[in-house]
């Protein structure tokens, strides 16, 4: 296999085709980056600490006071919370995901990357697979922790384990948004707060951890439609627990086709962008 020089000393890329190669270095990529991670196991450590640091401070600081189905009883609303904290714990790897493709911007490791005979989309997919998969890890965590406070399924385990797809449908959607973030501004830490700044209003103006129904009118429709509470009532309905939301709107009346939906929408645009501003920053 051969390259072309292009300029002096520099090698140009070989156009690559067809999915299965395509597929095939976007796992090298996604390799690359889980080897990476391991190495620097204090990322994996506080990813894990801050999920469970909310789950504790909902649970028994807010739990008496939260008013679920007509109770204030702690017990239902840690049910009630569990889909809410599951949601925001996938949503907040997106700021790691940013930081990281800056990082590498910023190192110029991406123009290593870009002088390999490989797909261009690539670097990024393997990026988010890899963050996909330190998300799943703090999602079984995590699981364990609510179990421990008092969170329980009761639809069954196959319902609950199509819901944690949901969950993690939804974070790789929300991934490729920190891609596009990361790949848009000089310096990982200029990535972590982009890609912070915007969650906190998606995760909170939701049904996560308070009864959309006991917004403003104005919220509560914006809550609603929100993709994120749509994932949020899947789960809720899938998982067997209190909190299911009765409103007309469309979203919270097919949470499942809903969260599915938003979630391939957000994909397909996002990863379409991110490639493209990829192509062009490298360019």
């Amino acid at each position: 296999m051969t390259t072309t020089l292009e300029g002096p000393g520099r090698l140009a890329p070989r156009p690559r085709g067809g999915a299965v190669q395509s597929v095939g270095d976007s796992l090298v990529i996604a390799r690359r980056n889980l080897i990476r991670m391991s190495r620097i196991p204090e990322m994996i450590i506080f990813g894990l600490i801050q999920p469970i640091m909310f789950v504790v401070l909902f649970s028994y600081v807010f739990g008496g006071s939260m008013q679920i189905g007509g109770t204030t009883s702690p017990a239902v609303y840690r049910e009630f919370l569990m889909a809410g904290i599951f949601a925001q714990t996938v949503t907040f790897a997106t700021a790691g995901a940013g930081a990281g493709i800056a990082d590498d911007m910023h190192k110029g490791l991406i123009d290593r990357f870009r002088a390999l005979p490989m797909a261009r989309g690539a670097v990024l997919t393997g990026r988010t697979l890899a963050d996909l998969v330190q998300t799943t890890l703090t999602l079984f965590v995590l699981a364990i922790v609510a179990l421990l406070v008092g969170w329980r399924i009761h639809e069954g385990v196959p319902k609950a384990l199509g819901a944690f797809a949901l969950l993690l449908l939804l974070g790789y959607a929300f991934s490729w948004i920190g891609a596009l973030i990361g790949l848009s501004v000089r310096t990982p830490e200029a990535a972590t707060s982009g890609g912070l700044i915007w969650l906190f209003p998606v995760t909170f103006i939701s049904n996560a951890f308070v009864d959309s129904s006991k917004l403003p009118s104005w919220l509560q429709t914006i809550a609603e439609w929100n993709p994120f509470s749509a994932t949020v009532q899947a789960c809720r309905v899938l998982f067997g627990n209190p909190g299911v939301s009765t409103s007309d709107a469309w979203p919270m009346q097919h949470p499942v086709w809903a969260s599915l939906l938003w979630s391939v929408l957000i994909i397909v645009v996002f990863r379409t962008l991110s490639v493209r501003k990829y192509r062009s920053a490298t360019a």
